[in-house]
């Protein structure tokens, strides 16, 4: 069961741009989207744990992963809506190597050589990724692409915090990453609104109402199951079951045409993904210690 629910939990976010674009053909802007999308999932938390809030007011550093919480939220399901769904997921699974640069000033694990060659060899995956035949260097070259990158940056300054803030209670943690999902999507959205580059949301309506609801109670199911099977499984275990949501992502978005297999992404694809399996991988041998 611990399994299947963190699988569950990839699913949803691994299809999850299908539902976002079929909002935005119905007029709602993927950061509205998100905001919406989380409203409903925050006030099921509240009711579920109300005394949540308490925690999460007192506490500045739940504060700190509802901002990063919300910026992951955001970068990634605006990413996803607007570009080519298998280069923003494995953009984002970049992750990993984020945590090995983070996790050094902010918990004081420094990197072994083994830590800088995973690193090494996802960054090498993602200029594959990058690269376009005929051109120079394997440089970002859309915003979905910078999105992509800022969500993984992002992800994983979000695992740092919930490591630091494993002390919390659960449910505070949630309650923040709801709350940073609606406020931080939202303010985004307004503000890009005043600007004129992102559309006001349209007049309220069952076409996109429902779909929207559907979608929240599938991100608080999916959160739930996230929270069941990784609670109940090594850390290593959870990563490895994780990384299915790369092969949800791309199978969805290759058969419904939101995305394109070249063989320089499958190539750099496969890199990446070796790179985050051989994380948890190690991350299973130093759990286990020396035998023997």
């Amino acid at each position: 069961m611990p399994d299947l629910a963190l699988v569950f939990n990839a699913f949803v976010w691994g299809v999850s741009w299908w539902p976002f674009r079929l909002l935005e053909a119905q007029g709602l802007h993927p950061l509205w989207a998100t905001a919406v999308v989380y409203l409903p999932a925050l006030a099921a938390v509240l009711v579920w744990r109300p005394g949540a809030l308490g925690p999460f007011l007192r506490r500045p550093g739940l504060w700190l992963l509802a901002l990063t919480a919300g910026l992951t939220n955001a970068c990634f399901n605006w990413g996803v809506t607007q570009g080519d769904v298998v280069r923003v997921v494995l953009l984002f699974y970049l992750m990993p190597m984020w945590m090995v640069l983070l996790a050094w000033p902010l918990l004081g694990e420094r990197p072994d050589a083994a830590a800088l060659g995973r690193m090494v060899l996802g960054l090498a995956g993602v200029a594959v990724v990058l690269h376009a035949p005929g051109t120079g260097w394997p440089l970002p070259r859309s915003l979905p692409d910078l999105l992509g990158l800022a969500g993984g940056l992002c992800f994983a300054l979000n695992n740092v915090l919930l490591r630091r803030l494993r002390d919390t209670p659960d449910a505070a943690r949630t309650l923040a990453m709801f709350a940073g999902g609606l406020a931080t999507a939202a303010t985004i959205a307004a503000v890009a609104t005043a600007a004129g580059t992102v559309a006001a949301p349209p007049a309220w309506s069952p076409g996109w109402v429902l779909p929207a609801l559907a979608l929240a109670a599938g991100f608080l199911a999916g959160n739930v199951a996230l929270q069941y099977g990784a609670a109940r499984l090594p850390a290593h275990r959870t990563a490895l079951v994780m990384l299915s949501e790369v092969v949800f992502a791309a199978a969805s978005a290759v058969a419904l045409g939101a995305a394109a297999m070249t063989p320089h992404v499958a190539v750099g694809g496969a890199m990446v993904v070796l790179a985050a399996a051989w994380g948890a991988v190690a991350s299973r041998r130093a759990a286990a210690g020396p035998t023997g």
